[in-house]
């Protein structure tokens, strides 16, 4: 099937021509005349489908039609974080350059000031982070009344991050007749209890798996003493000479430290995470965009927003906790049906979050030990716990716990531990935390 097949106008036919699209991807074909027919959608779709062109060409039709009052918005997307949202903004830009739209996207770490003068004469479409929308809304910069669509993007991570307050209130000041759409990676409990207090008889779409997404990606797995894993990262890079390396670090001060480790041997490195300020993330994405840097060493929630089409590499310096984050690091290689690479670096001490990810995808990953770093740990059995003396555990009592390895390596995790009592299974970040995205 053709995009002229979809129901979409000739302007909106003639720009995916102009991008190079020839054939709609599935999540494509699925959401695209659902939409257009204004019904409520909840999908499931992983990165590097055409998850944002599957939901913003059909509202760019749909609004094509008549204009906003001032301090209004006709349709507000919300992405869980900042350089998703301008991400997303970038695309809507470059899908309705043949027809004449207000747009604008807003979002926390910036001046408020020029955010509230966009809004001044109303928006078609606004993209938008949770937190800045309701800090303008409060402000009385922004009204819902006239409200047509809404759309939730990446709804799994941003309950991750923790908004689910957010969104609620959200939900509260928006009109009850309204269109909704949701995309996730998932449909797991949380996502479908959003869902339904959300979606009116939604069409049910699950477009893509983890599986057929990955099918266009190689997997390999490096096994490798963990204390020598930024050597074999340096090795690699250099035997490849990849022009661009997306590297994902489980911590912010591991991402830092890898990133100055590299630049010692000559590689063009920078980090990017929560902890850095929006405009130095955004130079650093300029500039691994731009080719200027080399390789980018980053969290799994900075990562989001990163969308290179020909990115030949990702690396996974640490395994990740949470299962579904192997997939969404990964999918930023190949993407759109293009071949990838990735590659992780395994250490013995990972054998847990290797397992949960095979169950994941479905299949197992294949080893390959690198000449010159096979590891010497990695079949190495636990020595046998000792018995521990009434004398030792009261001379234990007056001790500090010595400071491990692991904590040297990779200090605060970039995502805080879920309150007590609070935790969902998912790795989920605190509200505190998503402060920094919002």
């Amino acid at each position: 099937m053709s995009f002229s097949g979809l129901g979409l106008n000739n302007e909106l036919i003639k720009t995916v021509t102009q991008q190079g699209y020839k054939i709609p991807t599935q999540i494509q074909m699925k959401s695209i005349p659902a939409i257009l027919n204004k019904r409520d959608v909840m999908a499931a779709a992983h990165t590097g489908t055409g998850k944002t062109a599957s939901f913003c060409l059909p509202i760019i039709q749909l609004l094509s039609q008549s204009k906003p009052k001032p301090k209004h918005t006709r349709a507000l997307i919300i992405t869980p974080t900042r350089e998703l949202a301008a991400q997303v903004a970038k695309s809507v830009a470059t899908y309705s350059q043949h027809i004449n739209l207000r747009y604008g996207v807003v979002f926390g770490g910036v001046r408020i000031e020029p955010q509230i003068a966009q809004l001044q004469s109303g928006l078609d479409i606004l993209v938008a982070t949770p937190g800045r929308l309701l800090d303008l809304y409060n402000q009385q910069a922004i009204h819902f009344e006239q409200l047509e669509i809404l759309v939730l993007d990446e709804a799994d991570r941003m309950l991750d991050l923790g908004f689910s307050n957010e969104i609620n209130r959200i939900q509260t000041l928006l009109p009850n007749t309204r269109q909704s759409l949701l995309f996730s990676a998932t449909f797991s409990k949380d996502i479908k209890s959003l869902a339904k207090s959300m979606l009116n008889h939604p069409v049910l779409i699950e477009a893509s798996t983890a599986n057929s997404t990955l099918d266009t990606i190689k997997q390999t797995l490096h096994p490798v003493d963990k204390t020598r894993k930024s050597e074999l990262l340096t090795f690699l890079i250099t035997k490849h000479k990849w022009p661009q390396v997306l590297v994902f670090s489980r911590t912010k001060k591991g991402a830092d430290s890898l990133a100055a480790q590299l630049n010692n041997t000559g590689i063009n490195a920078e980090s990017i995470h929560a902890n850095r300020t929006q405009h130095a993330r955004t130079l650093v994405l300029e500039g691994f965009k731009s080719g200027e840097i080399s390789v980018l060493v980053a969290t799994d929630i900075a990562a989001r927003g990163i969308d290179i089409s020909q990115l030949p590499c990702v690396i996974n310096f640490d395994m990740p906790y949470v299962p579904e984050d192997y997939v969404h690091r990964i999918g930023r290689t190949g993407r759109a049906g293009s071949s990838g690479l990735a590659l992780s670096l395994f250490s013995a001490d990972e054998t847990k979050q290797l397992d949960a990810i095979e169950r994941l995808i479905g299949r197992k990953l294949n080893q390959e030990v690198i000449q010159g770093f096979a590891p010497i740990t990695i079949n190495k059995k636990p020595p046998p716990i000792k018995k521990a003396s009434n004398k030792t555990l009261k001379n234990s009592n007056n001790k500090k716990p010595a400071r491990s390895q692991d904590d040297e390596l990779y200090g605060n995790f970039e995502a805080d531990p879920a309150p007590k009592g609070k935790h969902n299974g998912r790795g989920s970040r605190s509200s505190r935390n998503a402060k920094d995205w919002r």
